[in-house]
């Protein structure tokens, strides 16, 4: 126990059977459960696994008949700790990525009751940029901007990591049935979160790389596929929870900087073609075009403002 509270450590695996061993053998002894959960691997990690469990009594292993991707392995995970009834479960990948000295830290602000939900920040440290490989650096940095605004945590950076522990009260309240089940998971839970005005906290971890992992992110794929499906949660949170739960005219401020913005594309493709086939510019499209443009970024700015003033109360 940690704190008088119960701990299950979530080990979504994938072909780790070179890693495994390593995150187990490091598993701090305050861990009361260690949940593996193997998502169809087609080496040998399930064997390695059930060898650790003769050693490890702690070790619950939970096996998919289908791959289901990452997040469907920490929902399996989280369905566990839910329906067991721990105080506190923390997600720690299979490949030796997370340090545990760091997990002190990611305890400390759910456990003292000030954050519902913690998560690991690897852009804090100065060493981020020298370890992090630097196309996954700058991918994570542009996702971790549009996270801010699908997901209403404007002070979260580093949405990508999956270093996180969430209380009692986070995973009764999540439908983990709903959760994205891919490398898209820590994207949607924050914007889950938010919708259910659950708080969240930041904590610096160390940048962990090269210690034999194999990642199976394709930046170039994920970044639109992630992209694309921000854009769908930031839709759904402002209905959920600007429409449906509670009224905020915000959502009109979004609408009508939307509306400008088509206008603005609109206008200024009208102006270039004119320029283009008569060798002028017509000044009353010039004159509609810049009015659009100014409109659209005013209505767009300020409805960010009231998002980031409606959810300051869930900064930690």
């Amino acid at each position: 126990m940690y704190q008088n509270k119960t701990l299950s450590a979530v080990i979504p695996c994938h072909n780790e059977v070179t890693q495994i061993a390593t995150v187990v053998q490091t598993m701090p002894n305050y861990v009361d459960n260690i949940i593996i959960i193997d998502d169809k691997s087609s080496d040998k990690t399930v064997e390695k696994v059930r060898n650790l469990m003769k050693e490890d009594e702690r070790i619950t292993l939970i096996e998919h008949n289908v791959n289901q991707g990452v997040g469907g392995a920490i929902a399996s995970g989280y369905r566990w700790a839910r329906d067991n009834d721990i105080d506190l479960a923390v997600v720690m990948a299979g490949d030796g990525q997370m340090n545990p000295d760091d997990l002190p830290a990611l305890l400390e602000p759910v456990v003292s009751g000030k954050a519902d939900y913690s998560k690991g920040n690897r852009l804090f440290t100065g060493e981020a940029f020298k370890k992090i490989p630097k196309i996954r650096y700058l991918g994570n940095s542009f996702l971790s901007l549009l996270t801010k605004i699908a997901s209403g945590y404007w002070n979260i950076a580093d949405s990508q990591s999956g270093y996180t522990v969430i209380n009692k009260k986070g995973l009764h309240t999540i439908d983990w049935d709903r959760m994205y089940k891919r490398y898209g998971q820590p994207n949607d839970l924050l914007v889950r979160l938010n919708v259910e005005n659950l708080r969240v906290a930041d904590v610096p971890v160390e940048p962990v790389y090269n210690v034999g992992e194999v990642s199976g992110i394709k930046i170039h794929k994920v970044i639109f596929t992630i992209g694309w499906l921000l854009v769908k949660l930031f839709l759904w949170r402002m209905k959920e929870k600007y429409i449906i739960r509670d009224f905020h005219p915000l959502v009109f401020f979004y609408s009508l900087g939307f509306a400008f913005g088509v206008c603005t594309v609109l206008l200024f493709s009208r102006l270039f073609l004119m320029w283009f086939l008569n060798g002028q510019i017509p000044s009353i499209n010039a004159l509609a075009a810049m009015f659009s443009f100014i409109s659209a970024s005013q209505f767009t700015l300020f409805a960010m403002w009231f998002d980031m003033e409606a959810n300051k109360t869930l900064k930690v």
